[in-house]
């Protein structure tokens, strides 16, 4: 019972400033408060030299250019020992060629996991779910996403989120379904009966009051 409290104690929110975190990884020790006034997307992988997990170590590394244009730090996380993801990291680049840039967790006793709700005991005891932080620099949980055990995650929806993140922020907007970088935004609703009503005369494409898009 006290476990499963830990657990539902411990499950963070989109919102909640990030819990705190100071952490071995192959990079050195480093904690949350490093990456202040920078996004930061910080994922967990069930284990190291599984198959999954290394196609998508592999996908991450091919986007962190990306990321980083866009001013995005990458962390990854499992509770492997520090020895096993720098044998793991070292193995990857010399079977596929692959360096992988960003630094890994060692989360050994699962003091981070717990922290971040990254341990699903209906997927897993003893490994980490595939979960997704995007962290905005105030440090605030922006996204969560969850991927179970046997599904690798899509890198265009994560550098997607990004973009979508930083443009409602730099902007005030919102970005609709299968929303795309030069697509249009959504304009924030009117609230109020005469916003409503100058809302269609300010030369954005609607479909009602309630739904008007624009460009940027």
């Amino acid at each position: 019972m006290e476990e499963a409290k830990e657990q539902v104690i411990s499950m963070p929110r989109i919102g909640d400033l990030a819990p705190h975190f100071e952490a071995v990884t192959t990079h050195g020790v480093l904690k949350l408060e490093d990456y202040k006034g920078r996004w930061l997307v910080l994922f967990s992988h069930p284990a190291d030299f599984t198959p999954v997990c290394t196609t998508e170590f592999i996908a991450f590394a091919e986007i962190y250019p990306e990321l980083q244009k866009r001013g995005v730090e990458l962390l990854g996380l499992s509770v492997d020992s520090v020895s096993s993801h720098i044998a793991w990291v070292r193995n990857v680049e010399e079977k596929t060629g692959v360096r992988i840039p960003f630094p890994v967790i060692a989360d050994l006793n699962k003091e981070v996991a717990l922290r971040y709700g990254m341990v699903h005991p209906g997927q897993s005891r003893t490994e980490t779910v595939r979960c997704v932080f995007i962290i905005d620099p105030r440090q605030i949980i922006r996204v969560i996403l969850y991927y179970p055990l046997t599904t690798g995650r899509n890198m265009d929806e994560i550098l997607r989120i990004v973009d979508a993140l930083q443009t409602t922020d730099a902007h005030g907007v919102a970005t609709p379904a299968n929303w795309r970088p030069g697509d249009m935004v959504v304009v924030p609703p009117p609230n109020t009966q005469e916003m409503a009503d100058e809302r269609l005369k300010q030369g954005y494409e609607c479909v009602d009051w309630y739904l008007c898009r624009r460009k940027l």
